[in-house]
């Protein structure tokens, strides 16, 4: 595990009890409402948390992509994200108590920092994907205030300026709503000098909060095919990714659950 881990967090009681590992990805079999409260802690107590959650398609990707990998191994929290990588590891026998969506998560974040006072940073997607979330969280959330806005549409050279930015706003959250693997190496690169306490990566959820996109039905979520209706939305852009994953995760998952059989 990457030495950027903050100490405080990486022997803190329910992480440290937590941690389990899969396909060589280390993550943390904690709730959604345990992941609620961590956050809430380290808002609290100002205590820096740096958050991610995997999925299939990163776990894959990770295997190749050495910067992605330590980008997420060095993260305090690790979330399973994806239906696939919690049955996955459950037929390891590798124990996970339930999928922790970081859509669901950060949804769960606007409520809890309207209801105690903690203000949000919001950096990505287009403007007026942006605009839409902010329109609807002043009805959704009338009381959550807002630290400040960014769109995700900028260049390296742009990047000391946006964290300047973040810092004077005086968030105690940032969410950072880029693709894979851009927001994971903006969090690892500038973690230490960002002063929100909870920073997590979510994603394309401002698209779906913003009305861009739309979220599969319960029922499609809890049957694992919440990728398939994405793939629906945009087959042209996201069809191969899902089959390149898809498929390097069952050929992976197969030797892994030989493998462990072997060992009994």
């Amino acid at each position: 595990m990457s030495t950027q881990q903050n100490p405080g967090w990486f022997s803190h009681p329910l992480l440290s009890s937590r941690k389990i590992e899969f396909l060589g990805c280390p993550m943390h079999g904690i709730t959604m409402e345990e992941t609620l409260g961590l956050a809430e802690e380290a808002m609290r107590e100002k205590r820096p948390l740096h958050h991610v959650v995997v999925n299939v398609a990163k776990l894959i990707t990770m295997r190749k992509n050495a910067e992605l990998h330590e980008d997420v191994v060095g993260a305090d929290l690790i979330n399973v994200d994806g239906v696939g990588v919690l049955w996955g590891a459950r037929l390891c026998g590798v124990e996970l108590p339930e999928r922790v969506a970081g859509v669901d998560i950060m949804l769960k974040l606007f409520g809890l920092c309207a209801r105690r006072g903690y203000r949000p940073y919001l950096l990505g997607a287009e403007q007026p994907v942006l605009d839409a979330v902010a329109l609807r969280l002043s009805t959704d959330h009338p009381r959550l205030k807002i630290a400040g806005m960014r769109n995700g549409y900028f260049k390296p050279e742009d990047e000391e300026g946006i964290v300047r930015a973040i810092n004077d706003s005086g968030a105690d959250c940032l969410l950072v709503a880029m693709p894979t693997p851009r927001k994971e190496r903006f969090l690892k690169k500038y973690r230490h000098v960002l002063k929100p306490s909870f920073v997590m990566g979510v994603g394309g959820s401002f698209d779906v909060y913003g009305g861009k996109v739309s979220r599969a039905p319960r029922l499609v979520q809890a049957l694992g095919f919440e990728w398939l209706f994405r793939v629906m939305q945009e087959p042209k852009r996201l069809w191969r990714r899902y089959y390149e994953t898809n498929t390097a995760y069952a050929v992976l998952l197969s030797q892994e659950i030989r493998r462990r059989r072997i060992h009994r």
